[in-house]
């Protein structure tokens, strides 16, 4: 049986965005979240031009129609309002309990691709919401063996760093339909850098861009490629295959970050932690394959 190349896609970006929540992690330690995500815009913004003009794809940028163009937009700032709370999130707890909430937006995902997009609700998917669900609620369960964040700011961070992550999914289904993949992704990426950018200005930590540490530095922008690398692979993935599959198999990505958080970061992972990991990567497999 030949694999779609679209789930080949889709997988890569899983592997990219395992990655990015790590990088970015260790980019802002010492760095406000806010001014990150905007430092980090910009490199994912001339990644994505940078490929949209090796593939020529920048010859069809004329013929984008008002609709696509209208929900790119909005797919951009859905990104960006997602990427805000997801990195105060990380700033202020775990990566290892951040990260679940925000892949619970498979659920939400799903649902609204069968509200919006007629994508099917199979006996399967519905079911997978269940361990997907226990699986996120094990893994932010309180540790008992390690010190926690003070207050639950990083838990509203999280929840709607995942509603925003899911209507981001949905809106750049439809806006990428009507557009070459590479030039959707840099496009919504545009509106994404204004919107960071316009959030810092308005908190007035432009001043702090020149105080960032070289090594904070560093790991933002590294971030800031994983995260191209990872939407160019999903975007592909959404305009070729099912949104429904394509996000499950795009969450998998917690796998590898919950590893990376352990090994490189030291963070604790407790048996309830990975007995919800567990449930979690069941689900979204069941969902994947229906």
């Amino acid at each position: 049986m030949q694999i779609p190349v679209w789930i080949l896609y889709a997988f890569a970006s899983a592997f990219f965005a395992g990655i990015t929540a790590i990088l970015a992690k260790c980019g802002i330690r010492h760095t406000d979240s806010n001014v990150a995500t905007a430092v980090r815009t910009v490199v994912v913004l001339i990644f994505s031009w940078l490929i949209v003009f090796l593939v020529g794809s920048q010859n069809s940028l004329a013929a984008v129609g008002g609709k696509t163009l209208l929900f790119l937009v909005l797919s951009g700032l859905a990104t960006g309002a997602s990427w805000i709370c997801y990195f105060r999130a990380l700033q202020l707890g775990d990566v290892n309990r951040v990260a679940p909430i925000d892949k619970s937006s498979t659920v939400l995902s799903i649902l609204l691709a069968f509200l919006v997009l007629g994508e099917p609700v199979t006996p399967v998917r519905a079911a997978a919401m269940i361990p997907i669900a226990a699986g996120t609620w094990l893994m932010i369960g309180k540790k008992e063996t390690q010190a926690q964040p003070s207050g639950k700011g990083w838990m509203v961070y999280a929840f709607l760093s995942a509603v925003f992550a899911s209507l981001t999914s949905i809106l750049g289904k439809i806006g990428i339909s009507g557009v070459e993949s590479n030039l959707g992704t840099a496009i919504r990426t545009t509106i994404v850098l204004v919107m960071a950018w316009a959030v810092v200005f308005l908190t007035g930590k432009q001043g702090t861009v020149r105080e960032i540490g070289k090594h904070d530095l560093l790991f933002i922008c590294l971030s800031g490629v994983a995260t191209g690398a990872s939407w160019l692979c999903y975007y592909r993935a959404l305009q070729e295959g099912q949104a429904s599959v394509v996000v499950p198999i795009d969450q998998l990505s917690i796998v590898l970050t919950v590893a990376f958080s352990h090994f490189i970061l030291k963070e604790k992972v407790t048996k309830k932690s990975l007995a919800g990991l567990a449930l979690l990567v069941a689900g979204t497999v069941a969902i994947a394959v229906r």
